[in-house]
């Protein structure tokens, strides 16, 4: 380390350093090796690589160095049951930082300790994607405020016990990022940091294994640069051009940028479309060997400069490539779209088979890291169930999603759901699905057609796919404005920007006048509000919804749902068993391994359910068994 420039490190910073490196080179190395060892100039990037941690270290401030400690001493932090995430755009939310900060006193009423910000990086004015092109890491959107706003929020956060957790929009940049600018330009060295061609041939020996991501804006996965007059790869839009990790400088680059962020003051980054970040000609240039390899990599430096922070995993693809990013030296946290994805079609279908097995086969992963549950978020939803599973139930995959997306969008006659179709692919007619969790379950139908009756089972509705979240394991996570029950939100369809991405749609500004809502007694969303802030504090009394064993149960109701959660710790010896009724019908329940008894949290919580095997459940209950 005699070459690297330590005269802006103090002593203490370059001891720590030092031992850092010591612990965590032998394992940072050989991922590098791997990607970039055949390079006649490796040790040069490595060289570069390694000053680029040193400064990062240097510059972290002396609370995030204790904030390292404590996370050290407490590597899963994540897993306890006081969790609960929201995740929400600054702007729809409170408008800017500065009256985010406001907002944090409701955010502790209803009992929120993770608070995910959407990207609120510079992006292009109109559409950006939801902000998911970036054109500079280092500066928030002028209407949101500033860095130094962002860093005041997230230092009065951590004050508050609620962890922040950003968005690391690794894979690709916008074409108005500096690096792009210079490129087209015709500066070759940040040409580099991107994949471009002279001519189609390259691009369409890629695009014979390749799928089209949003179809219904373009077709294939590279766009003709005027500027450069070249072809550059954007797998998402036109003004997202992907990033070349082929080269070891942008590995270098991506790293300073993610350095930067942890250093405002996260707990979290969240890897966005990180299943692409790496092409291999003749594959589908999704989930390769070295996607994984990178991420550990990056890992590995978080490990050395920042190791508060960890990564969420964003892959949105088949689960078992999903559940290959969770580990300990890989995302220590990965959203589940499996169990999102089943939750809606048990609604649909009143039946749990496939939630079942899916979950049976799925759901565990290793102690060292955690689920992030969610029913709903700022993207659409989209039916990343196993095919293999759903045959071996006589299911027809292809058949299934299309009556799925009939269901949601409302085009099944006794649907109760009010959604939106989302890339609609003209040639196969296939699409995802958006829409407010409230207008899913059936609440935006109901008060349209005046039925009481109707509202009152779709509240259900909402709470049941809540009570899964908040007891299943792992980090329950709200989209913000779902816990208000807000409907969809058409006026996107009259701004050009927005109007051919329907994600907006569920995407609610949330004003004061909304959360005034929550005083009116009897009110849709002072019912749905103060049911799931209930369901929160019985959550954060009991250590089994913390770091516990999960494991799905056999039910002889193909209508219900059921697992148990076991906390065989020294701070508890709790167990829980959940049920859930996917039906409007009330059923009965046998579960097999035994008589349950104990106290229902749910629906009678000073009452103890005797000791039997058969529970009885009312029409879209939940119930929640302490024994």
């Amino acid at each position: 380390m005699s070459s690297l420039d330590f005269s802006h490190t103090s002593k203490t910073d370059r001891a720590l350093f030092e031992k850092r490196m010591s612990a965590h080179f032998a394992v940072l190395f050989p991922l590098l090796i791997d990607v970039y060892g055949h390079r006649y100039d490796f040790y040069y990037h490595l060289q570069e690589l390694t000053q680029t941690l040193l400064n990062g270290l240097s510059s972290r401030s002396r609370a995030l160095k204790k904030r390292d400690g404590e996370r050290l001493a407490e590597p899963q932090w994540f897993r306890q049951e006081n969790m609960l995430g929201m995740a929400c755009y600054v702007d729809l939310f409170a408008g800017n930082l500065t009256h985010l900060q406001s907002r944090i006193p409701y955010l502790k009423d209803l009992g929120v300790t993770y608070l995910h910000l959407m990207p609120l990086y510079a992006a292009p004015e109109g559409d950006s994607d939801g902000g998911y092109a970036v054109s500079d890491y280092r500066t928030v959107d002028r209407r949101l405020g500033t860095m130094r706003d962002l860093s005041a929020l997230a230092e009065a956060l951590r004050n508050e016990g609620i962890s922040l957790v950003l968005d690391f929009v690794f894979n690709h940049t916008s074409d108005e990022h500096p690096w792009a600018l210079a490129a087209q330009q015709g500066d070759s060295q940040y040409q580099d940091y991107y994949y471009l061609f002279d001519d189609r041939r390259i691009p369409d020996e890629y695009e014979k294994n390749l799928r089209e991501i949003f179809p219904q804006v373009r077709r294939g996965n590279f766009t003709w640069n005027e500027n450069t007059q070249k072809w550059v790869w954007t797998t998402f839009n036109s003004f997202q051009w992907d990033l070349n990790y082929s080269n070891p400088e942008v590995f270098t680059a991506i790293v300073g940028e993610m350095l930067f962020l942890a250093n405002i003051g996260c707990d979290a980054l969240r890897l966005d479309a990180l299943a692409f970040i790496w092409k291999e000609m003749g594959t589908d240039c999704e989930n390769q060997h070295k996607a994984h390899v990178l991420i550990k990599a990056f890992n590995a430096c978080l490990q050395i400069a920042a190791p508060a922070v960890v990564f969420k995993s964003e892959a949105i693809v088949h689960p078992d490539e999903v559940n290959k990013y969770i580990a300990k030296d890989e995302c220590q946290l990965s959203y589940n779209p499996l169990l999102m994805a089943l939750i809606w079609n048990s609604l649909a279908t009143r039946k749990t088979r496939l939630l079942t097995h899916s979950m049976q086969k799925s759901f565990r992963i290793t102690d060292d890291c955690a689920w992030v549950n969610y029913v709903r978020c700022h993207d659409d939803i989209g039916w990343t169930f196993d095919d293999a599973v759903a045959w071996d139930l006589g299911i027809n995959p292809q058949d299934h999603r299309h009556f799925l997306n009939q269901f949601f969008t409302g085009r099944f006659d006794g649907s109760f759901a009010s959604g939106v179709a989302f890339a609609e692919n003209p040639s196969t007619g296939d699409c995802r699905v958006c829409g407010s969790l409230a207008s899913l379950c059936g609440v935006e139908l109901a008060l349209m057609e005046h039925d009481d009756a109707a509202l009152t089972t779709a509240i259900k509705r909402v709470l049941l796919v809540h009570s899964i979240i908040l007891s299943i394991g792992g980090i329950p996570l709200l989209y913000s404005g779902d816990e208000l029950g807000l409907l969809n939100d058409y006026g996107y369809r009259n701004d050009p920007a927005k109007t051919h991405d329907d994600r907006w749609v569920q995407r609610i500004p949330i004003d004061d006048d909304a959360i005034q809502q929550l005083t009116t007694q009897g009110d849709y969303h002072q019912i749905i509000y103060d049911g799931i802030k209930r369901m929160v504090a019985i959550r954060k009394s009991h250590a089994v919804f913390g770091s516990s064993q999960t494991r799905i149960l056999r039910v002889d109701n193909e209508h219900c749902f059921a697992f148990r959660r076991y906390a065989a710790s020294a701070k508890s010896a709790e167990q829980l068993t959940v049920i859930v009724n996917f039906s409007e019908h009330a059923q009965t329940v046998n579960i097999a391994e035994g008589q349950l008894c104990g106290v229902d949290l749910l629906s009678h919580p000073t009452e103890t359910v005797k000791p039997h095997k058969t529970i009885a459940m009312a029409p879209y209950q939940t119930r929640w068994i302490l024994h």
